[in-house]
């Protein structure tokens, strides 16, 4: 059987020996075609992630796709064959942020797949069946394996409520950025502006739907309706907020280092500023975020750059953090040949 990732300790990983874990009642054995590296999985392996927010010894992988093989007892046998993509929170169901649909506030505490539970680097993932949400029969395998990311993009969408004719516009030009803009694009705003502080991803920004590209060193308005920001950075946030009209509405989905300092008070007061804030995706938004894949209005594809092996694990860490403007999403396939 081949190998699956596991990080001993921060800085520490070696590809072990994998058999698959028959699903249990309610559970689903998945076959897994990739899984997504993101900057998550980055403080994994170096151990800057928060206290609490990870186990080891760990496989990684909260960012995949891949096809049900075997279901448990009390799960329909009809989702055997489905293409599929996956929750990652792993929510009690019964406290009352569960029941009211905001899973990843569940107060029984936090666990989340490739996180805190085993993850998707590895031939084959068992979870709760609850989880999936099945793909169309055609559907691409690989684009759907950044279905995550965007379902947290999707998060912030339908909290910034966009309407038709609104002016609308995005903060940061990554993985994130670029599936605000097509989230944004999907709701027909008057215009879309996306700021960045990269100019060689303006034709990208533009391919998905913006109407206008600026860095932020360039004159910037102060009158949109709607800001998404998604680049992590104390000074993004501070950017966005600036774009924004009175009475605007904000979405912060970056996460700044700690200690940083954040936007002013009293501008939000003063300026009557909406502000929302997204940390994963609940239910809807992967709902939300489905539906939008399944009829072509979001198209994860061009993001990809690279696609390698699981064995090769180590060279994807330190893509990701290169900082190399040619590396956008970087893949790992569990049954690739090294």
């Amino acid at each position: 059987m081949s190998g699956a990732v596991v990080v001993e300790a921060p800085g520490e990983h070696r590809l072990v020996p994998h058999e698959p874990r028959e699903p249990g009642p309610g559970e689903a054995l998945v076959r897994v075609h990739a899984a997504g590296i993101c900057g998550s999985d980055r403080e994994v392996y170096q151990g800057n992630r928060p206290k609490g927010y990870v186990r080891y010894p760990l496989t990684p992988g909260h960012e995949w796709s891949g096809t049900v093989e075997r279901v448990g007892a009390g799960v329909p046998d009809s989702l055997a064959g489905r293409k599929v993509v996956g929750e990652g929170f792993r929510n009690c169901q019964v406290c009352d942020r569960c029941h009211a649909g905001e899973t990843t506030l569940c107060t029984a505490g936090y666990e989340e797949t490739g996180f805190t539970q085993p993850g998707a680097m590895a031939p084959t993932l068992t979870l709760p069946a609850r989880l999936l949400h099945v793909l169309p029969d055609g559907a691409d395998l690989t684009a759907a394996a950044l279905l995550e990311p965007a379902a947290c993009v999707a998060a912030a969408a339908l909290k910034a409520n966009a309407r038709p004719g609104e002016r609308v516009a995005v903060v940061g030009t990554g993985t994130l950025g670029m599936f605000a803009v097509q989230f944004l694009r999907a709701a027909s705003p008057a215009e879309l502006l996306v700021v960045g502080t990269r100019g060689d991803r303006e034709a990208l920004s533009r391919r998905f739907g913006a109407s206008d590209f600026r860095t932020k060193d360039r004159p910037l308005p102060d009158d949109f309706d709607v800001v998404i920001e998604t680049a992590g950075s104390a000074d993004a946030a501070r950017t966005a907020a600036a774009l924004l009209r009175r009475g605007g509405r904000l979405v912060l989905t970056g996460i700044p280092a700690p200690g940083a300092d954040g936007l002013d008070p009293t501008d939000l007061v003063v300026r009557q500023l909406e502000v929302h804030t997204v940390f994963g995706a609940p239910p809807d938004a992967w709902a939300h975020t489905v539906r939008v894949f399944a009829a072509g209005l979001l198209d994860p594809r061009p993001l990809v750059t690279h696609e390698l092996p699981l064995a090769r694990f180590s060279e994807a860490i330190e893509l990701v953090g290169s900082g190399d403007p040619a590396v956008g999403k970087v893949l790992l396939h569990p049954d690739a040949l090294p």
